[in-house]
């Protein structure tokens, strides 16, 4: 039986690991774009600007407070009754991206915060801008203090990215579900899947612990923290 169960494992691991691919392709798209916004709004979370703070605000918080699954129907099924129509992938990376850029803004708010003002302050003196201070000065510094959350966040974009299979994407959860529907063994189907996403996951949990001890950085900012 148990034999039998990895043998079937093992002749579908090529066709579902294709899925892997797209998931992946999705995932870092997605969190590309994440990573725009979240430095657009970002900065907006902490401007003194009250038009750009608010829709900044807005922004996090509505994105914050409503499921990812819903986002995705919405981009998906509700933006085609405004006239725009999206295929799939990109209505799956739009929503990943939207969705994440609402936590990556907050993850690099919270790492200029961690920056002494000081350093500000010493940027003005030496005759810069705010925004050369911010841009030269203290993002750089920002950036190095967030980059294991944002590792991390790429590894929760990871494991979400299984959602848009609800809308067709045929990335890696979407194959399982095809060979289960003809093969009727979903555990070992889903298994496989499971395992795969475990194993690009653990990676990432590893890269973003590695960067932590070598950035010397003592903790970080996760969703689970915000």
């Amino acid at each position: 039986m148990i034999i039998d169960s990895l043998k079937f494992i093992l002749s579908i691991v090529p066709f579902i690991a294709q899925g892997l691919t797209v998931t992946l392709q999705i995932s870092l798209t997605g969190f590309a774009l994440g990573m725009v916004l979240g430095v657009f709004f970002g900065l907006g979370r902490i401007s003194s600007n009250i038009v750009y703070h608010t829709i900044a605000s807005i922004y996090v918080e509505v994105i914050r407070g409503t499921p990812l699954f819903v986002q995705i129907l919405i981009i998906y099924f509700g933006l085609p009754s405004l006239g725009i129509n999206l295929d799939p992938i990109t209505a799956g990376i739009l929503a990943l991206g939207i969705n994440s850029g609402a936590y990556q803004a907050e993850i690099l708010r919270a790492g200029i915060q961690s920056i002494p003002v000081e350093q500000l302050n010493s940027a003005l003196s030496l005759g810069m801008t705010k925004t050369q201070a911010m841009i030269y000065v203290i993002l750089p510094q920002a950036i190095r203090v967030v980059i294991p959350a944002l590792v991390n966040e790429l590894v929760i974009l990871v494991k979400d990215s299984a959602l848009v299979s609800v809308i067709g994407v045929a990335e890696l959860t979407r194959r399982g579900e095809y060979i289960v529907a003809w093969s009727w063994r979903p555990f070992e189907v889903y298994s496989a899947v499971a395992a795969l996403y475990f194993i690009v996951c653990y990676t990432l949990s590893k890269v973003s612990k590695y960067l932590e001890e070598k950035l010397s950085i003592p903790g970080y900012m996760t969703r689970k923290g915000m």
